[in-house]
């Protein structure tokens, strides 16, 4: 805070209103030239913000940036890890493509279902994995997120009434993110030492509820019946098999939002790579939409048709948050290497799951991760919790076991 003189916060602030406001012109026309001008004033601001920072912290631009979300976080830790992933994942992609195409088409329950029997099952579900409503409430939003405090935890969802498992996958992710709130430290609240710890840490728990944990076989087991029930569903597409491979479906998408988890660190790859370059100077805003062009063919190998699909598709940079796109996939990283640790430490996890007992798994978190809130940085408390700090490996060997068993 007191590294940024009152001129470059107030003329920051300007910036990102007005960029903010060309690019809700620019999106829906595909058209990057509204948004020009505007995104190249504020990324000069951005980049004067990062020296700033960077001179009190003694660190690069954009580790200077990162560190505001990701306390302690380095590219020059991130890059190894990030290149080991860009090397596997485009072959691992179309292995996964190619058997799921062998097994044919996947059956999608139809619709429509009622906002009030999805927020039904969603509360059922919250409980189930957790959540305490003497201390939070789900509501309704125009985007699913997480917010409040640990006392009174606040997850919103959007409701589709033709498709129940966005929102209720919706629901699940941020409950993660609520139970590492609502396990945060009591007596440290109110003091720096009893937040949460960074996005990726953040992360790391919503994803391990909903990707490691809610869609496994183990919770689909127990999850399908309910399912059929508050629908009440029946036939092939309400079969657990065929909700396992819903589920798990992948494809190549454009929109980041909406990847599954084999394609979606891709999205963050490329992300990262650009941001980082335009922030250290390699490379200049108006250059934006040809790398990503260029970089989107070599990752996914498929054109994209236009700016809309490509590098408009997200408010972040025109909004000026820059360096932070690494936290998504160290999050995912994160909850492979725990998850599995926890299952090691306590063999009946994934047993009590299946029968919807989520008490081992939650006791096992709010030991190792939530009670310490930031008195350890993310990568000692990963190293007290798993043994060994994040790489890719065990994110590697969950994506290996359940597309490519």
């Amino acid at each position: 805070a007191t590294a940024l003189d009152e001129r470059l916060v107030t003329a920051l602030a300007r910036a990102e209103s007005q960029c903010e406001r060309a690019w809700r012109q620019a999106r829906p026309a595909g058209d990057f030239a509204p948004v020009s001008r505007p995104l190249k004033a504020l990324v000069q601001l951005v980049r004067e913000q990062a020296r700033a920072l960077g001179d009190v912290l003694g660190l690069g631009p954009y580790d200077a940036l990162l560190d505001g979300y990701e306390p302690m976080g380095r590219s020059a830790d991130i890059d190894p890890v990030f290149a080991d992933l860009e090397a596997f994942l485009p072959d691992f992609l179309d292995d996964v493509l190619t058997r799921q195409g062998a097994a044919g088409p996947v059956h999608v329950p139809e619709g429509p279902f009622a906002e009030e029997t999805q927020r039904q099952l969603g509360t059922e579900f919250m409980r189930i994995l957790g959540f305490d409503f003497e201390r939070g409430r789900l509501d309704i939003s125009r985007h699913p997120f997480c917010g409040g405090v640990p006392d009174d935890v606040r997850i919103t969802t959007r409701y589709d009434t033709q498709d129940f498992t966005s929102s209720l996958m919706g629901v699940l992710h941020e409950t993660g993110h609520a139970l590492y709130e609502q396990g945060l430290p009591a007596e440290w609240r109110r003091q720096p030492v009893g937040d949460a710890l960074g996005m990726s840490m953040h992360e790391s728990q919503s994803l391990l509820m909903e990707m490691q944990v809610c869609r496994s076989p183990e919770f689909l087991e127990f999850a399908a019946p309910k399912m059929r029930a508050a629908f009440g569903g029946e036939g092939p597409a309400w079969e657990t098999a065929n909700l396992h491979r819903l589920y798990h479906a992948v494809e190549r998408s454009y929109i980041r939002v909406d990847a599954d988890e084999v394609s979606y660190p891709l999205h963050v790859i490329l992300r990262y790579g650009i941001e980082r370059d335009v922030l250290e100077g390699r490379m200049e805003t108006d250059d934006i939409p040809s790398a990503w062009n260029e970089r989107f063919r070599k990752l996914f190998g498929i054109e994209v048709p236009n700016h809309r699909l490509g590098c408009l598709q997200g408010v972040h940079w025109y909004d000026g948050a820059w360096g932070y796109f690494p936290t998504y996939t160290l999050g995912a990283m994160t909850a492979a290497q725990l998850y599995r640790s926890a299952r090691i430490a306590v063999p009946e996890i994934s047993d009590a799951i299946g029968k919807g007992d989520f008490a081992p798994l939650l006791g096992w978190l709010r030991s190792n991760v939530h009670a310490f809130g930031s008195m350890r940085s993310a990568s000692d408390l990963l190293i007290a919790a798993t043994g060994k700090p994040l790489d890719s490996e065990a994110f590697k060997s969950h994506l290996k076991a359940r597309y490519l068993p």
